[in-house]
């Protein structure tokens, strides 16, 4: 049975607090960026305070760096006009923003990641996959005049977030079962 100390109960309810903020934002990639970004820095804080698992430290942190500077980036872009169309942006600018995807997915199935947070992790990647199919189908209905691309980068998240949850469930299932 393990016993907790006081920081390391408060570590533990820090992750799980800011892992399932980092899951609920990640509904509305866009708009939940205001929910990812503390659940980011709560789940970094929250392996700070737990002397154990310092290896996870500087993981976790570069998790929050790579959302804050896309996050950043978003809301400095949304604050410009936006890109693309009629906003007399190139859609190139939306590059900046792909740090914060690709940390986000990092944070959802990187090392210490809980098998419930895994689970889930799957569940939001194929709510991103759908993503895709709900907005070709828009476009599609309004003649092709939307663009698929930001569909397409969610989708693209999305699979990497799968493969990853699924790479780490079969890495932590290998080592729960005895050798001979």
């Amino acid at each position: 049975m393990k016993t907790f100390t006081s920081h390391g109960l408060w570590s533990r309810i820090l992750i799980v607090l800011g892992s399932i903020g980092m899951l609920v934002g990640a509904i509305d990639p866009m708009e939940g960026s205001v929910v990812i970004l503390p659940g980011s820095l709560i789940v970094a804080l929250g392996t700070f305070f737990n002397q154990s698992e310092r290896h996870l430290f500087a993981y976790r942190a570069w998790v929050f760096i790579l959302i804050a500077i896309g996050v950043g980036a978003l809301w400095g872009l949304s604050a410009v006009g936006g890109i693309g169309g009629k906003s007399g942006h190139s859609m190139w600018w939306g590059v900046l923003i792909l740090p914060y995807l690709i940390g986000w997915s990092m944070g959802i199935w990187g090392p210490g990641s809980p098998r419930w947070l895994l689970v889930l992790g799957i569940g939001v990647g194929l709510w991103y996959l759908a993503i895709l199919a709900l907005v070709l189908k828009h476009s599609w209905q309004r003649g092709g005049t939307m663009s698929a691309l930001p569909g397409i980068i969610i989708a693209a998240t999305g699979l990497l977030t799968i493969g990853g949850c699924i790479g780490r469930l079969r890495r932590d299932s290998r080592h729960l079962v005895p050798r001979a």
